[in-house]
């Protein structure tokens, strides 16, 4: 049994009764659709999830203070990614027992970990602003047959 698990733990298959989960090896790759990496990929990808751990990268907030920061997110929407994100453990929900109750997020020591690549991907978005304006001009005018500058 001891070596059955050193022999799974290393990424080798081995064979297994039909009623038993087939086992995945490791897969540190997201090109490869068998790998959970790109569901992890999938996670930290969603706008809303960039946008509400870049919030969080400042400090605890409230709900409301969360949705204030982030305009244009709905409550539910709002909701949804959070509880999305503490189930993962990228953000922690502090309950206090309070009347009435309030509710606080922060970034995990996990979910921090992503502060240094959410600054990248959002500075770089708000560095290419024109460039990317300009190319989707140009795409469209092509599309409709207009001339482009």
């Amino acid at each position: 049994m001891v070596e059955e698990a050193r022999i799974a733990a290393a990424g080798t298959e081995i064979a297994a009764p039909e009623s038993m989960p087939k086992f995945v090896p490791p897969c540190p790759d997201v090109f490869s659709s068998r790998c959970t990496s790109r569901e992890i990929l999938d996670l930290i990808a969603d706008k809303w999830s960039v946008l509400v751990l870049g919030a969080l990268m400042g400090g605890t907030l409230r709900h409301a203070e969360l949705r204030r920061k982030i305009e244009g997110i709905s409550q539910k929407m709002l909701t949804q990614t959070l509880r999305h994100l503490e189930r993962n453990g990228l953000v922690r929900r502090e309950i206090y027992p309070e009347v009435p109750p309030r509710v606080e997020y922060s970034l995990t020591d996990l979910g921090a970990t992503l502060a240094v690549p959410i600054s990248v991907l959002t500075g770089w978005a708000e560095a290419h602003i024109d460039e990317i304006s300009a190319a989707r001009a140009r795409a469209d005018a092509a599309a409709s047959g207009s001339p482009t500058s």
